[in-house]
């Protein structure tokens, strides 16, 4: 839908406050970027995450509870929470211990979020199971 439609339907002021109604119903926040933009997009975090992660199962199990906690995007921030990036990590500044540059890399995400389900719950398949059982992991 273009811009201009959009326009013709409601007022942008209408059409933002409708966005945020509909994700706060949700349960996403709407925040400001962080100072610096995420490197990439969501299928390029895909992508990252699929080189990382060569095991097509652990693969999939992994890209499932991304795709619950963040949709792919490294900069999602929970308004509640404040965790953080696209394994929602909380606090985000966790994920430090595997780069400095957590709030704006994938990769750095990927590989702390990767290195987390494999101590806490032996493997993302693993991590997966607890996620569907509980909702978090």
């Amino acid at each position: 839908m273009s811009v201009s439609i959009i326009r013709r339907v409601a007022s942008p002021k209408k059409v933002l406050t409708a966005a945020a109604v509909a994700a706060a119903t949700a349960g996403m926040a709407l925040s400001a970027a962080p100072a610096q933009a995420a490197t990439g997009s969501a299928s390029s975090a895909q992508a990252i995450a699929h080189r990382m992660i060569p095991d097509a199962a652990q693969f999939a199990a992994f890209s499932k509870i991304v795709s619950h906690e963040s949709g792919w995007n490294p900069s999602a921030t929970n308004g509640s929470s404040g965790a953080y990036g696209l394994v929602q990590a909380l606090p985000g500044s966790k994920m430090a211990s595997a780069g400095s540059d957590w709030k704006t890399n994938p990769a750095t995400q990927i590989k702390w979020g990767l290195d987390y389900m494999n101590s806490r719950y032996g493997s993302p398949t693993a991590a997966w199971s607890f996620w569907q059982a509980n909702g978090w992991y």
